[in-house]
């Protein structure tokens, strides 16, 4: 089975997370016979919410498990270890027809995403070719792009607003990801964006996927905790992520001709 990846990241605040349930939305419709994967990859927790899915058990509850096993001395040797985690890694995807989601949780240590950052990726490594699509949801930043989480991607999609500081955020997720090969496709969409808007005049950006303007009804929706899924396909985030994906669905085909 060919795994196309896409994953988004930039910094926090700008719609990254409603953008990937988007993405979700349009790929689980446009693909009904498709198995799609969900990574809620951001500690913020966000996606579960935006797609209206509640899941019982995140990555973070199976590290701790596994590790206190370890502690305790009741896990024998790394043969057993790896055993222990693809048996409990079911009990945290939760399946919604031909969708499945996955959470990394939020660790309630203080201090970085290191060991839980590490898990991902060798879970993301081991179950993604289980699927036709995997959307990641990234955490705000350029950590998961350091620390290698995104090697396997197929699609960085870079999401910014206006500012010079969201601006600057996508810029150097790019350049950190083209020194580690991190993605086959990059693109960028810049989001809440106000009427003249014009992404032409920034030097250097990667292809521009889709501008997207002020968005009353997915404002009201994330007021109320509504799922993607009752959003409107007039809405302008709808559209703006139909845009996009079929962007890069069309690179993706004429790559593969």
């Amino acid at each position: 089975m060919q795994t196309t990846i896409f994953a988004f990241c930039g910094k926090g605040g700008v719609g990254k997370t409603s953008l990937s349930a988007a993405f979700i939305r349009l790929l689980s419709e446009q693909y009904p016979q498709k198995r799609i994967l969900a990574v809620d990859a951001d500690p913020a927790v966000g996606l579960s919410t935006a797609l209206g899915i509640e899941p019982p058990m995140t990555l973070d509850d199976i590290r701790l498990r596994i590790a206190q096993s370890i502690d305790k001395g009741e896990t024998a040797d790394a043969v057993a270890l790896l055993s222990e985690a693809k048996f409990h890694l079911l009990d945290c995807i939760t399946e919604r027809g031909n969708l499945s989601f996955l959470a990394i949780g939020r660790p309630e240590a203080a201090g970085c995403y290191c060991k839980v950052n590490a898990y991902l990726k060798q879970v993301l490594e081991m179950i993604a070719g289980n699927y036709d699509f995997v959307v990641i949801d990234g955490e705000a930043g350029i950590e998961q792009i350091n620390r290698r989480v995104m090697e396997t991607v197929d699609c960085l999609v870079l999401v910014s607003d206006p500012s010079q500081k969201g601006i600057r955020v996508i810029s150097t997720i790019r350049d950190v990801a083209s020194r580690l090969a991190a993605a086959k496709h990059c693109g960028v969409i810049f989001n809440r964006t106000r009427d003249g808007f014009d992404p032409d005049g920034i030097e250097g950006l990667p292809p521009v996927l889709a501008v997207i303007g002020d968005d009353p009804e997915q404002a009201a929706h994330d007021m109320q905790g509504e799922s993607v899924f009752s959003l409107s396909a007039s809405s302008p985030l709808y559209g703006g992520a139909k845009k996009a994906l079929d962007a890069l669905l069309r690179e993706i085909n004429d790559e593969a001709v």
